[in-house]
Order: C-alpha cells, then sequence, then structure tokens
C-alpha cells in the first residue's frame, strides 16, 4: 500500500496549515476536501489538471493523490497545439477541477468543491503504480511525459528532507508554478509527506517572501530570478534572516547574488540540482556550508559519475568537465509510449543520462556547467563548460546578466559568443568588451575566453528562469 501524503493523512499534525491564494485549510480540513474528492475521481484512470497556483489545483492533485489515480499537471498557458499534444498523449480521462471553457477539449470536467468534507479512507494503491506524468521539453520536438511511480516520489522527497532535516516543524513558503517539479512536487506534495506547514505566496516578489518570513515561513524555495531581485531589495532581503533554509533551483545562482544574499539576509542559498525525469538528486546539506555555484552531493540512494563522449570516466578534479549520468530510487519509469527516448537515455548498465555537463570535485561536490546540447562547447579541440565562463562574467561590475553560447565557426567549430546585459550606468561599446574579454582570461583559461561579446536588453526565458539557449546559438 502506498500513502505518499503520511503527514496528510496521519492525522497528527493538528497545527498545520496550507495557505493558497484566498484558501487557508486546517490539515484536517484539506484532508476531509481531498477525500470527498476522491469518489467523483475515482472512476478515472488519469486526469488533466489546469494547474493555475491556486486552492483548486491543490485539492485536485492532493484528491487525486489519495484516490490512486494518475495525475497530469497542464501548464495554464500551454498553447492550444501543446495543449492538444498534452492532452492526446497522456490519454488524460477528464479534468480535475474548474479549466477555461475553450481549454476542455471535450474532456469530462469533474468539479470539485474546497469546503467539501468527508471521512478518509485509505486505498490500496500499489507502489510501483504512477503518481503523475509531468511533461517536460527538449531542445526539439514535442515535450515528452515523464511517467514518476509513487515510489519514486516518496523516495525523492524523503531524501530531500534528510539532507535539509526538513520536518513537521517547519513551514514551507514559495511562490513556484504548480504544473512544475519545483513547485507541485518538492512545494507541494513535500509539505504534506512530512506534516509540515504551507504557504503559497501567490505572485513571487521580494514583499511575499518577507511577509512569509513574519508569518513564520522557515523554508523557502525560489529560483533565481526570485533570488536576484530579493538582493537588490536589502529590506526585504533582511526580513528573511529569521528563516532557517533559502533553496534555490531550476537554474544555476549567478555567485554574485549568492554573496549578497548572505551580506544581507545572514544566509548562504542552498542550491539543488534535479530534473522532472530524476526528481532532486543532488543538494547542499543543511549541516554544510554552502558554496556559490555549487549544488552540493548526492541525496541518499543515489549515485552520479561524470562520463566523456566515448564514454570513459572524467576525473573529479574539480575542473574536467563530464556529462552528468545519475542512478537511484527517484527516477523515472520511462518516457511515456517513447521507447525511443528511453533507449536514448539509458545506458547499457543502467545509468540515466541527464544531457547535462557538470564538474565534481574530490569531495564529491557537484557544480553543473549546463547543458550538454548547448553548454559543452567545443572549440579548437578544448570543452569549454558555458557555465563557468558565465560565472567570471557575472563577478564583473558592469554585467547583470549573461548567457554564453557556442556557435558555428570554420576554424574553431565553435566560438564562445557572450550574451550580456548590462548594469545601470554602463555603456555598451568595443571596449567594454574587450575588458570583459579579458576579465574571463584572467580568470579562466585563455582557451576560454568569448571571442565575440553581444549587449543585449534582455534574455530569453522560461517561465521557471531558465534561459532559453538553443535560441541565442542560433546566432
Amino acid at each position: 500500500m502506498s500513502d505518499l501524503l503520511t503527514g496528510l493523512t496521519s492525522g497528527v499534525h493538528a497545527t498545520a496549515r496550507v495557505h493558497v491564494a484566498t484558501t487557508t485549510w486546517t490539515y484536517d480540513e484539506l484532508l476531509g476536501a481531498a477525500a470527498a474528492a476522491g469518489p467523483l475521481l475515482a472512476p478515472y484512470r488519469r486526469v488533466a489538471v489546469h494547474a493555475t497556483p491556486s486552492a483548486t489545483t491543490v485539492l485536485a492533485v492532493v484528491g487525486a493523490v489519495l484516490a490512486g489515480v494518475e495525475v497530469v499537471p497542464v501548464p495554464p498557458d500551454a498553447g492550444r497545439s501543446e495543449l492538444a499534444h498534452l492532452l492526446t498523449d497522456s490519454a488524460a480521462e477528464a479534468w480535475a477541477g474548474p479549466v477555461p471553457d475553450d481549454r476542455v477539449s471535450g474532456l469530462p470536467v469533474v468539479d470539485l468543491d474546497l469546503g467539501a468534507h468527508a471521512c478518509h479512507e485509505p486505498r490500496d494503491v500499489a507502489e510501483d503504480a504512477t503518481a503523475m506524468v509531468v511533461y517536460t521539453s527538449g531542445t526539439t520536438g514535442l515535450p515528452k511525459g515523464v511517467v514518476l511511480s509513487r515510489r519514486a516520489v516518496a523516495a525523492g522527497l524523503d531524501a530531500l528532507a534528510g539532507a535539509w532535516d526538513w520536518d513537521a516543524s517547519d513551514t514551507l513558503a514559495h511562490g513556484l508554478p504548480l504544473f512544475h517539479v519545483h513547485g507541485l512536487v518538492l512545494g507541494v506534495l513535500g509539505a504534506l509527506r512530512l506534516g509540515c506547514g504551507l504557504l503559497h505566496v501567490g505572485k513571487p516578489t521580494p514583499a511575499a517572501y518577507a511577509d512569509a518570513v513574519r508569518s513564520g515561513a522557515t523554508v523557502l524555495f525560489g529560483v533565481p530570478t526570485l533570488w536576484s531581485r530579493i538582493a537588490g531589495s536589502p529590506d526585504d532581503a533582511a526580513a528573511l534572516r529569521p528563516a532557517r533554509l533559502l533553496v534555490s533551483g531550476s537554474a544555476p545562482l549567478p555567485a554574485p547574488v549568492f554573496d549578497r544574499l548572505r551580506e544581507l539576509s545572514g544566509h548562504g542559498v542552498v542550491e539543488r540540482y534535479g530534473m522532472s525525469e530524476t526528481l532532486v538528486t543532488l543538494a547542499t546539506r543543511a549541516d554544510a556550508e554552502p558554496r556559490a555555484g555549487w549544488v552540493g552531493v548526492p541525496v541518499a540512494g543515489v549515485a552520479t559519475r561524470l562520463r566523456d563522449e566515448d564514454g570513459h570516466p572524467v576525473p573529479h578534479d574539480g575542473e574536467s568537465v563530464g556529462q552528468l549520468e545519475v542512478r537511484g530510487p527517484s527516477l523515472l519509469e520511462g518516457y511515456l509510449g517513447r521507447p525511443d527516448a528511453d533507449a536514448e537515455a539509458w545506458t547499457a548498465d543502467g545509468w540515466f543520462r541527464t544531457g547535462d555537463v557538470a564538474v565534481v570535485d574530490p569531495d564529491g561536490w557537484h557544480r553543473i556547467v549546463g547543458r550538454a546540447s548547448v553548454d559543452l562547447i567545443k572549440s579548437g579541440g578544448y570543452r569549454i563548460g558555458a557555465g563557468e565562463v558565465e560565472t567570471v562574467l557575472l563577478g564583473h561590475a558592469a554585467v547583470a546578466e549573461v548567457a554564453v553560447v557556442g556557435v558555428p565557426d570554420p576554424d574553431l567549430g565553435q566560438r564562445v559568443v557572450a550574451h550580456v546585459v548590462l548594469r545601470d550606468g554602463y555603456a555598451a561599446g568595443d571596449a567594454l568588451a574587450a575588458e570583459l574579454v579579458a576579465h574571463v582570461g584572467t580568470e579562466l583559461n585563455g582557451h576560454k575566453r568569448p571571442r565575440e561579446v553581444r549587449f543585449v536588453a534582455g534574455l530569453p526565458r522560461t517561465a521557471l528562469g531558465k534561459v532559453q539557449k538553443a535560441a541565442l546559438s542560433a546566432g
């Protein structure tokens, strides 16, 4: 029998509260509403959820999980083609909770009552049963459905709780989207499995996070864009001092932001690494000293290794770049209906190819350089990690944001190009470009210097703050 949400269903955390938008539940109230939703959802094998940052999304997901029904979180801003693909590919049989009329697509809609109450009757659900199908986009092709079992979700959450000393005494606050693993699995199911309070702040602003801590939040989840904004708001950053743990994920946290937040809030922000396919596999432990640009060590049960393009081991010397492969209990069951993608993702000896490149130091700390497809630059016979060049450039006073890519070059194969967003007060020009190139050459090996600096007004990003480098590397 698989009970993912043991903290919610155990009935021992009477003081925990779940606050989302304008709705606040006690654990008993949320459990009662989810129990009432269960019989309405149980006739369906798999349901889609219009995953807005709302109480109805939380109720739909919790109700489905308790009923043993598979969940397909659908981004509320999905375009027509993407929406049609998600619903068709997943074979979702109904919508759980409200959905705009133009998105129904012929599926029945199961109405859920936020204030309903029924007695929770535990269901016998196999541990290897699917908990959810989360869609993830690669650089090419339509999004793929990542099949996550209940066992994998439980293992991932428990390992993360161990790494961060995260338990029922905490209150988690965040403003993350609820259609993604970061916000939905870690940020909602994690809290309910551990039995701690949960506060979704709505729009993730510095003031909202400061207010969350004033309301008793002890653990904060955010993405680098949010942390950067907090670092630029000294009063709000200072208000975070009473918190226990600040966590950043979904993209690398720039070192200057890390340093500024430590100065203002007294906290070294903890970074972690994961994917929809693996959940969180690496984390800076709560009892370790955070290091800017490093995402920590494998969580319990997870093993990692680095390989070069020919499959040979890459040394753990803190400098050598290799393709990151992982294995452990929190990994996906496979891609829904995509045996071709499964075959490409797994090695013959059972390791999952993350598609990311990294370095590992002798103590086992990992630094993610980026995606192998866009962040491993092969220039003049050298293998260069875009992330290390970006980190150095972000240390220059003129640079607010940067994305480094490799673009085709007839002589070098690829040349290193830096797309730079300047801070206020700095003017783009050849002199500054030369200064930035020289700055990289001073800090890193000469072959890692950008061959070109392009000054831009902004960088294309996803909803979670990840830079869309494919659009940049084509130029």
